[in-house]
């Protein structure tokens, strides 16, 4: 039951970017494992931010970071609207989070915009550092982040960009 009341509460953070010129169906929250106290929650930024590394789960957990001032968030779960991508999982390793809860699954998100194939419990399974991962949970309501008429737009958008390069 948590776990589902946590996902609501990042898919409705991430939804109202919907109702921006910017929107992202990535969103990321995390909480105390113990307590359920909020720590960070964030979205993608990587158009925003023109960082490819700037995804929800990596930005949330940079700033839970900073804001703890330390590199380790034992004792913290992680929620993502979207299962995390391998830079993101491995992020969450590194950061040594408890768990990790997505919504929307790698496979779900590939339908839309470009993916690297490799699940979240894949990456954990390879590490030498523990994280539970769990999902997909909420996952048909984190599905309409993606399959909304703005995000749809925007997934268009993305696709169509041309590779900037400099000479």
């Amino acid at each position: 039951m948590v776990d589902e009341e946590r996902m609501r509460e990042i898919y409705e953070f991430t939804a109202r970017t919907l109702k921006t010129s910017r929107p992202v169906p990535f969103g990321a929250l995390i909480v105390n494992t113990k307590t359920g106290k909020r720590l960070m929650i964030g979205i993608n930024a990587v158009m925003a931010e023109s960082d490819p590394s700037a995804h929800a789960e990596t930005r949330t957990v940079r700033l839970a970071c900073k804001k703890l001032k330390t590199p380790l968030l034992a004792g913290y779960t992680m929620y993502s609207t979207c299962e995390p991508c391998p830079m993101c999982m491995a992020n969450a390793l590194w950061a040594r989070l408890d768990r990790v809860v997505y919504g929307a699954t790698i496979a779900d998100a590939a339908r839309f915009t470009l993916q690297i194939h490799i699940a979240a419990k894949e990456v954990a399974r390879c590490s030498d550092m523990h994280c539970l991962v769990d999902g997909p949970v909420q996952r048909d309501l984190c599905l309409t982040l993606f399959t909304h008429p703005k995000m749809q737009k925007a997934f268009r958008a993305w696709s169509t960009r041309k590779t900037q390069t400099k000479s």
